[in-house]
């Protein structure tokens, strides 16, 4: 059963997850990792609920997987994050990732299960953003199948504001996936 703070937040992750699929199917392409990999990249998340949501997968996990991952976390953000130099990506794996597997899969955010097929996003009066998708798909020879992410964006919107005033949560949080483990 699912806790009730997640209820929206896992029936929005279902249908990413099914439209993302779909996309992929469409254009043939089974992720199956790549030199450029993006759990390798510098993401960073914005919504409160989705940080509680990770946490509580890493919850589930047995203390000594919970405890690697955390050590892992800790060295992530002390090689990203240092006082003196600019952020960047350096292209360290996400603490939550070994063997090429997320240990965190079910409990991933919305960048991490939207990431990688060519989309668009679009603003109110403004043309759509298109994006290309990445490197591995070769999307670039291949015809634009339209994958709308604003419908989700929109109602992450709503489910978070829901939650942050449930919670009375304020303020901006811009964290990666090391540093919201590490909040908790």
């Amino acid at each position: 059963m699912i806790d009730t703070p997640f209820e929206s937040l896992v029936t929005l992750y279902r249908t990413m997850d099914t439209a993302w699929n779909e996309i992929a199917a469409a254009y043939h392409f089974n992720c199956t990792g790549c030199a450029d990999n993006c759990c390798k990249s510098l993401f960073f998340h914005h919504t409160y609920i989705e940080r509680a949501y990770l946490c509580h997968g890493m919850n589930t996990l047995a203390h000594d997987r919970q405890k690697i991952i955390l050590d892992r976390a800790k060295n992530y953000c002390q090689e990203t994050f240092h006082q003196t130099a600019e952020t960047k990506s350096l292209k360290i794996y996400c603490p939550a990732n070994e063997n090429h597997r997320c240990l965190l899969y079910a409990y991933r955010p919305m960048i991490c299960r939207l990431h990688g097929l060519p989309h668009e996003l679009s603003r109110p009066g403004l043309k759509p953003i298109i994006s290309k998708g990445c490197a591995a798909g070769l999307f670039d020879s291949k015809p634009y199948i339209r994958f709308d992410r604003t419908p989700f964006y929109r109602q992450m919107a709503q489910i978070e504001m829901a939650y942050r005033q449930a919670g009375n949560k304020t303020g901006k949080i811009k964290e990666t996936i090391a540093q919201m483990l590490l909040s908790q």
